[in-house]
């Protein structure tokens, strides 16, 4: 800069960078789903879109996820595992602890694929269900840091918490808290994805998108109009224990399963189906068809979104990639089922429960109600494997359906490799041509944790990138090394069928007795062997690999429900009243 202009020269004009070319990202998530729920992974929920997504595509048949909903999402978006980036459990009041792998505080050090590809030309838009907010940062003053739009994404519509109602969400656009328009959620949800594409389309075409929709749906409560409930009617009259064998069947014709694979026994909590009264019946079926009418529509509203990339023709340059579930099947609807959102426990009087239920029955599923099916729907849903979410010892809480859908650019089969979400943002990154980032807006960032799928895609019998992958959530965990699994629970003798968290308060020193087990995955598909007794030896080394990932990923100490239950922030929750899930509008407390 001299005394003049003409003295002087002018630096270049800032320009933002420029990613023409790059191909279109599409993140698809469901929460709550199950392996065995859809129609496109052997399920008798039709599930159309997902079926033609999957039919011309690829499906990954071993893909696996912390076990619940905000862990899973942290590892999703980072590309790290969870107790490594703050979210070893919720990032709620009562759920969070002063230790590294359980604040629910996301740091800086480890960005997020939004943030990533934003720097890199991509417009980045998030929808749904988001989760990773501390309760005390979720009011419109902010601070924002761990919003979405701290987080890497240019623009938000969706909900902060674990869960909302379908049709009054407490709905967020940007960082503002506004009111919905009554529809359903889905709906919402899907018009503003194809907003934010056409306006896209409009503005700048040349510029790519990374779009992740995280749907409510299939997270209770289980709501939707009746025409989706009452074309289910009568579908589940024969009960889940026909359902679970005919699922079987399905996934085996499909070859989505080993043809040798065995069910588990039915869980200890859920009676036989030949079993149960025939008003149990009749309640029992109007949830399960009510939550059937739920995935459909969730489906029916996703197909408008790929309807619309289609008829803009923007499909063959859009990577399509659908995880049908972000943990497994929800057992929180305890033995019956529930109309009000809170968690039900067995010591309620069964008959009055059933009463109630019944003489509720039409509002089951609909607007007028926060339903939630019965844990025998729950175990079906996770066909063919055993438990539920949060049991992350099984592969019923961690084993969800991966579809990957890019015309021209991927093939159609199935793929067995091992995979975890933390795979998701590298595959991302490859795709896009984007190399992660050592520092993001001046933060060191920790090493990426997951390995790119890309490999597989053209190789079906390549061997997995990512063969070691430790779980842990409330005292229970495992360690996967080479398709061996060694898995454990804290339960004293006996007493490993309690129904729910509220009573572990009534089990002495229920920390007190670690559990192991032992699986050879390659030739036990479903768990069914252990093996512990038979290879002492491998046992030992995979106990020895957990401790060391433990470690190194902050999962210690391991905080079990019992050490939950027993703080001073839980039970002043209880003493508040708070709901295991949310009313119409207050935040959840739990996922």
């Amino acid at each position: 800069m001299g005394e003049t202009y003409a003295q002087s020269r002018e630096a270049p004009r800032p320009t933002p960078p420029v990613a023409k070319g790059k191909p279109n990202i599409l993140w698809i998530l469901l929460d709550d789903a199950g392996f065995g729920a859809s129609s496109a992974f052997g399920g008798l929920i039709n599930t159309p879109t997902f079926d033609r997504l999957a039919n011309n595509g690829l499906r990954f048949t071993n893909f696996h996820d912390p076990g619940v909903c905000a862990p899973t999402r942290a590892a999703l978006l980072t590309g790290r595992n969870p107790h490594k980036t703050g979210m070893g459990i919720f990032p709620h009041r009562g759920l969070s602890f002063g230790f590294p792998g359980y604040s629910g505080f996301m740091q800086p050090k480890d960005g997020t694929v939004a943030e990533y590809l934003r720097d890199a030309g991509y417009s980045t838009y998030a929808l749904g269900k988001w989760h990773l907010t501390p309760d005390e940062e979720g009011t419109d003053l902010g601070p924002f840091d761990r919003w979405p739009s701290g987080k890497g994404f240019q623009h938000f519509f969706g909900f902060l918490g674990g869960a909302t109602n379908q049709y009054d969400p407490e709905l967020v656009e940007d960082n503002m808290h506004v009111k919905p328009d009554g529809r359903h959620l889905n709906a919402q949800l899907i018009d503003k994805s194809i907003a934010y594409i056409d306006r896209q389309e409009n503005l700048n075409p040349d510029k790519p998108f990374f779009l992740y929709l995280a749907t409510g749906a299939t997270h209770a409560p289980h709501q939707v109009d009746q025409e989706w409930i009452d074309k289910y009617r009568g579908k589940f009259d024969e009960g889940w224990d026909v359902f679970r064998q005919e699922v079987l069947e399905h996934q085996k014709k499909m070859g989505i399963v080993p043809a040798d694979a065995k069910l588990p026994a039915r869980e200890p909590r859920v009676p036989a189906w030949n079993s149960l009264s025939a008003d149990q019946k009749k309640i029992y079926n109007r949830f399960m068809e009510a939550y059937a009418g739920y995935l459909e529509y969730t489906d029916h509203e996703i197909g408008r979104l790929i309807g619309y990339i289609e008829a803009k023709g923007l499909a063959d340059n859009t990577a399509i990639f659908v995880m049908i579930g972000d943990n497994g099947a929800s057992r929180e609807g305890g033995p019956n089922g529930t109309l009000d959102g809170d968690l039900k426990l067995p010591d309620r009087d069964n008959a009055g429960q059933l009463d109630e239920l019944d003489s509720s029955f039409d509002k089951i599923g609909t607007r007028e109600a926060l339903s939630n099916y019965p844990i025998g729907w729950a175990q079906a849903m996770d066909t063919p494997f055993r438990e539920w979410k949060s049991d992350v010892q099984a592969e019923g809480a961690t084993r969800n359906p991966l579809i990957v859908y890019w015309p021209r650019h991927v093939g159609q089969g199935f793929r067995e490799q091992y995979g975890f979400v933390t795979d998701m943002l590298p595959t991302a990154l490859e795709i896009a041509g984007v190399k992660a980032p050592s520092v993001e807006r001046g933060i060191p960032q920790d090493p990426l944790q997951g390995a790119s799928l890309t490999y597989a895609f053209a190789d079906a019998k390549a061997p997995t990138h990512h063969p070691e992958q430790y779980y842990f959530l409330f005292g229970a965990g495992a360690i996967v090394k080479d398709g061996w699994k060694a898995s454990f629970q804290y339960r004293p003798d006996g007493l490993d069928t309690t129904w729910a968290f509220p009573r572990l308060q009534t089990i002495p020193n229920y920390a007190g007795k670690e559990v192991w087990q032992l699986y050879d995955m390659n030739v036990d598909y479903t768990e069914l062997n252990d093996l512990a007794s038979q290879h002492p030896d491998k046992l030992a080394e995979l106990q020895a690999l957990f401790r060391k990932d433990a470690k190194e990923n902050d999962v210690y100490p391991l905080i079990n429900w019992s050490d939950v239950w027993n703080t001073p922030q839980w039970q002043a929750l209880l003493k508040k009243g708070a709901p295991y899930h949310p009313s119409v509008k207050d935040r959840a407390p739990i996922n």
